[in-house]
């Protein structure tokens, strides 16, 4: 149970030194049997922290004052609002140390897992840009006495933080968040209380081609509303041209899920165009795509690699997206086939192949697990790739991957916990991991992604 601070009551302050940070980046320490977590505070550092909430395990604690710097604690203070936004609890670390962090965190993973021990696990590939990158953002919107907030929520709470000038979105997301909010206070638009389950205006998305300095807005409200929105899109495109698509999306529910089920174009085209590398692609609202280009591109490279195809193969790519893995393997294959459930991805993964020209790509939208059983009856693909959510795969989709027999099978994963342990049922089924190399696709964030290979390494 969780001690609540009386009315009038001030939060107790107290001296704390920090230990080690949790798969989140939070710093840790242990105090009188519970656990103390302090967003920002780094292993080593001495800090006094005010108490926010302290429950039967736990203690929350939020930093007053370092008394003590770490050794790894950054030079550069890159944000104003981290501590109250805590949406990159490692902004404050010193980069070197941040790909250290990520390293260790995949190989703990592996290490749960006997049969996963001898990976070998590759130096983190290094982003170009560790500001500035993100293209693409989804904020929460809010109003507080009579103030306009986009940003993200506070941890445990419905009170959304202004990120302001957030320094990890490309410049174009800032420009439109401006001027977002300083029309949703000049129109009047009624924004949407979650405490209440009413009202408009819900979340701000927000995708970015950074290729072509464009982008596509989507407006989330509880319900249809074509005239606030209209008038919302109308200004919006005025005071920043370089905004070629809006959109509307329906969700009336009450829970945390940002999308609804119903999308809308309310002004200019149905997709965003953007480009990674040489290859062209439309996006569009509710697809899923990653957030960093530059680490993308080096993504689709390695696994082009790692695939080694030959004209005379097939590849599967599974959970395919709008196709950016498939088509860097269409270059050397004779055919490669996209499994997505989402059919705007699909869509949009197909009109990317006839972008780009490729004839050789075919996209199919449904369930994973059936996908592949079917496919199993009249294909043999020498490779297939996985890029799953967070979740992982089904344990289902793995078995009907391994009944493909592919000689090489590439793992795609944004998360180490699931993917070791998904890299164990397929040793089970006779995949054998011998390589990761982990990727910084989200610098200044506990996010790592990691490329897997595997090969086909049947039981004695």
């Amino acid at each position: 149970m969780t001690a609540r601070r009386k009315k009038g009551q001030q939060n107790r302050k107290e001296e704390f030194t920090i230990e080690r940070l949790d798969e989140e980046g939070i710093g840790l320490c242990e105090q009188g049997g519970k656990t103390v977590r302090v967003v920002g505070a780094l292993p080593g550092e001495k800090i006094l922290a005010e108490i926010e909430y302290e429950g039967r395990h736990t203690i929350g604690a939020r930093m007053v004052k370092r008394l003590t710097n770490a050794r790894e604690r950054s030079r550069r203070q890159n944000c104003s609002k981290a501590e109250q936004c805590q949406g990159c609890p490692l902004i404050s670390m010193d980069y070197a140390a941040q790909l250290h962090f990520k390293h260790e965190k995949v190989a703990r993973a592996l290490a749960a897992y006997p049969e996963l021990t001898e990976i070998k696990v590759n130096t983190v590939l290094e982003a170009p840009r560790q500001l500035g990158y993100r293209s693409s953002a989804k904020l929460a919107i809010g109003k507080e006495r009579g103030k306009v907030k986009i940003g993200l929520y506070r941890r445990n709470t419905h009170q959304v933080i202004d990120i302001g000038d957030c320094p990890l979105h490309h410049p174009l997301i800032n420009e439109v968040v401006a001027v977002v909010r300083e029309e949703i206070e000049r129109q009047g638009v009624f924004v949407y209380r979650p405490d209440k389950d009413h009202g408009l205006l819900r979340y701000l998305v927000v995708r970015v081609s950074p290729q072509r300095n464009e982008a596509m807005v989507t407006f989330v409200t509880r319900e249809r509303c074509d005239r606030e929105v209209i008038h919302l899109a109308k200004w919006l495109v005025k005071k920043v041209p370089t905004v070629v698509s809006v959109h509307q999306n329906i969700n009336t529910g009450s829970g945390n899920a940002i999308w609804g089920n119903q999308t809308l174009r309310m002004m200019g085209h149905p997709s965003l165009l953007d480009q990674v590398g040489d290859l062209k692609l439309r996006i569009g609202p509710n697809a899923f795509f990653q957030v960093n280009h530059d680490q993308a591109e080096r993504i689709y490279q390695l696994a082009r690699e790692w695939a080694g195809l030959s004209k005379e193969e097939e590849a599967v790519d599974l959970y395919c997206g709008i196709g950016g893995i498939a088509l860097n393997l269409a270059r050397d294959a004779r055919m490669v086939i996209g499994v997505e459930v989402v059919q705007e991805a699909v869509r949009n993964a197909a009109d990317n192949a006839r972008l780009n020209e490729f004839g050789n790509c075919r996209f199919l939208a449904g369930d994973a697990a059936q996908i592949l059983e079917d496919l199993a009856l009249t294909s043999r693909p020498a490779v297939v790739t996985v890029n799953p959510p967070r979740k992982g795969c089904d344990p289902e989709a793995l078995r009907a991957v391994a009944s493909l027999a592919p000689r090489t099978l590439i793992y795609v994963s944004c998360n180490p916990e699931t993917l070791a342990r998904d890299l164990a049922l397929l040793a089970e089924q006779g995949y054998r991991c011998d390589e990761i190399q982990p990727v910084d696709m989200f610098p200044q964030t506990p996010h790592v992604e990691s490329v897997a290979r595997l090969e086909h390494s049947p039981k004695k």
